[in-house]
């Protein structure tokens, strides 16, 4: 984040992003003095856009901490991936029956940037986000869009992507294109079972990785 002097709404907005593209991680406590002092504010503006980030769920006050980053817990981390194997299937079917072609094109495009990333992990982490939206956009269904993307939010809680972990990326590039394979032959089904599949990988290694750092 810069020190350009903001307005509060645009401190809410700027701590916002920061903690969904993941430069906020979860845990780290947010000082209002500080933030204050950065965005070039009084504490009472830095205020209200905690209470906003609480409010939004991103934000919770601790005991002895003050306002921190929110964390999930095991159990939520399990929570969200059930639902977002479901919506994810869903997102995959409908893309298979209502995609353009150059919708299409373009999530080929971006899974070809993917493969060329290598061993970039940001990069890799940013692309998966966007390919995942290519499918969401796909599926052509505005209340869909809007559950994924408020799931979305909580999933930036979750802190690194499972990407991270060793062999994740490779494998995940191969599910990628056999869920667009089964996009571009318009079979719902199968793009629908692969999708699940894709989230219900991640879904190991997340529990892993948590159970890993407890």
């Amino acid at each position: 984040m810069s020190d350009t002097k903001l307005s509060a709404t645009e401190a809410y907005q700027r701590l916002h992003a920061s903690i969904i593209d993941g430069e906020l991680k979860p845990g780290t406590r947010l000082r209002e003095s500080e933030l204050a002092e950065q965005f070039g504010l009084s504490r009472t503006p830095v205020r209200e856009a905690l209470r906003r980030l609480e409010s939004a769920g991103l934000v919770v006050h601790e005991a002895n901490k003050g306002a921190i980053v929110r964390q999930l817990d095991y159990q939520s981390a399990n929570e969200l991936y059930l639902m977002r194997e479901v919506l994810e299937g869903t997102a995959a079917g409908l893309a298979a029956l209502h995609i353009s072609q150059p919708e299409l094109d373009a999530a080929y495009d971006i899974l070809a940037e993917e493969e060329r990333a290598g061993d970039d992990g940001k990069e890799a982490s940013r692309l998966n986000k966007i390919f995942h939206q290519a499918i969401y956009n796909g599926a052509h269904n505005r209340y869909l869009l809007e559950i994924l993307d408020g799931l979305s939010v909580s999933m930036a809680l979750l802190g690194q992507s499972t990407l991270a972990e060793e062999d994740r990326r490779s494998t995940a590039l191969k599910e990628h294109r056999g869920i667009l394979d089964a996009i571009g032959r318009r079979d719902q089904a199968e793009a629908d079972a692969l999708a699940r599949a894709h989230i219900r990988a991640a879904h190991r290694i997340r529990l892993k990785m948590i159970l890993t750092d407890e």
